[in-house]
């Protein structure tokens, strides 16, 4: 059966599936939970993106220490790839991680370097939780920097063996990884799934998380998980979560959110555009003459619709939010602009700051 929906119901089953309606997720594990992931990225124009994730689902009772304390104490979440996943995903990853390396120029690079391999594994036995930078380079073969990598190969080394299992990341100082075996960070009574198993619960945990998703996109990859829909207008194969779908005839309870520019309900444009007529761009990397928003402006998510861009930036030496700009896509109704301010001072209020600039 195919379930055909209009535009409107399309963008309620997204927005509950991200958790973005006025019914909010009680703490940080039930938002991985739900999301797959929370990805890490350090710049903090306003707050990083692992945080404003959380912040933007969860509210005020969000605290930075309760990641750090489901990540770190408790193992409820985990650090790979850059991301946070839930511990009940990594079952679900196991197969790919021993297949990796697939690209043959690792296979051979990694290969080269038996030696230097064991020789970083038996370091972190020996000594325990070490960064990158306590663990010597001893490398056979080394890769030319490439602009994202410098000379030394021991980050490399790492993350090619967290890619494979082997190692994983036990927790950060500051935005330092410290990495130890594997062994002594993951659980050792996870389920052991063959590929295609594992390859099918993950495009249905995808599906989830998205609600609904374009069959073919390399956003959400989820093959033919879930069920057949049509959207109003869009000639797009999509598939819908079926337990998603209740959401799509249950009005949006209409709340702001203030989204990070990586948020992962941002990531597929052609999905943002043919639901919510949002073109979004991230302005970050262009030059500031051709910015239109701003460096890092704030997608904002009104009910179901994006409404506008908040330019803002952090002053911690005054402990201030300066609100450069909040750009409206059409003009804001009084009720509009009260909203929007609302939620505004709630960010400051959470980043421990004063809010200052345009009214």
């Amino acid at each position: 059966m195919t379930h055909r929906l209009s535009r409107e119901q399309a963008r309620r089953i997204v927005v509950r599936a991200q958790l973005l309606d006025a019914d909010r997720p009680g703490d940080v594990v039930e938002v991985a939970e739900q999301l797959g992931y929370i990805k890490i990225d350090p710049t903090a124009v306003i707050a990083t993106c692992e945080h404003t994730v959380l912040w933007s689902r969860i509210g005020w009772s969000y605290e930075p220490g309760q990641l750090k304390k489901a990540v770190e104490i408790d193992r409820l979440l985990f650090e790979f790839q850059g991301a946070f996943h839930p511990m009940s995903l990594l079952p679900l990853l196991r197969p790919a991680m021993r297949r990796h390396p697939e690209r043959e120029s690792s296979r051979q690079w990694l290969e080269a370097n038996a030696a230097f391999r064991s020789d970083v594994l038996a370091r972190l036995r020996a000594e325990g939780p070490l960064t990158s930078r306590e663990i010597p380079d001893t490398a056979s073969v080394a890769r030319t920097p490439d602009g994202w990598s410098g000379s030394n190969q021991v980050p490399l080394m790492l993350d090619l063996l967290a890619r494979r299992g082997e190692v994983a990341v036990t927790r950060r100082e500051g935005r330092t990884r410290v990495w130890d075996l594997a062994e002594r960070v993951y659980p050792r009574d996870l389920m052991d799934l063959d590929d295609d198993t594992a390859a099918r619960e993950l495009e249905t945990r995808r599906l989830k998380a998205a609600g609904l998703a374009r069959e073919r996109s390399v956003w959400t990859r989820v093959g033919k998980a879930g069920e057949p829909a049509e959207v109003e207008g869009s000639s797009w194969k999509w598939r819908v979560d079926p337990d998603a779908l209740e959401a799509a005839h249950v009005d949006v309870d209409g709340r702001v959110a203030l989204l990070n520019p990586y948020d992962s309900v941002l990531f597929d444009r052609q999905r943002l555009a043919e639901m919510f007529d949002f073109d979004y761009v991230l302005e970050q990397f262009k030059p500031k003459a051709r910015r239109r928003y701003g460096f890092f402006a704030h997608p904002i998510l009104m009910g179901d619709r994006f409404v506008g861009m908040l330019d803002a930036k952090v002053d911690r030496d005054r402990d201030l939010l300066r609100v450069n700009a909040v750009h409206g896509f059409l003009p804001f109704e009084p009720e509009e602009t009260d909203m929007i301010r609302a939620e505004v001072n709630d960010l400051a209020e959470w980043l421990g700051a004063r809010v200052t600039g345009v009214e």
